[in-house]
């Protein structure tokens, strides 16, 4: 049987794995959307263009799902924050 704090471990363990392959997919797209501005930097190309939107598309997830996994490690599953403020919430009006 698991301890609370070897759950809590494994769940910060998986979230950093995620905060490191978040970091290097968006190194990866960052270059190659690098690359599609020196070739369109030479000239318009329509299917280029069509490539760096849809780079552009997938960094900006990318950083959100940062955002979300950086926020979860600071200040826990957002779920039970919920829970949490409305169970205080209720205990606060029953008072």
């Amino acid at each position: 049987m698991k301890t609370r704090n070897a759950v809590v471990e494994t769940s910060v363990e998986k979230d950093m794995t995620e905060l490191h392959e978040i970091k290097r997919e968006i190194e990866v797209l960052s270059e190659q959307r690098s690359e599609l501005w020196t070739r369109l930097s030479q000239g318009f190309d329509a299917t280029v263009s069509t490539e760096l939107k849809e780079i552009d598309a997938r960094l900006d997830a990318l950083w959100d799902e940062h955002r979300a996994v950086k926020a979860r490690l600071r200040f826990g599953d957002r779920e039970k924050i919920i829970k949490r403020a409305r169970t205080e919430e209720r205990l606060l009006r029953a008072a």
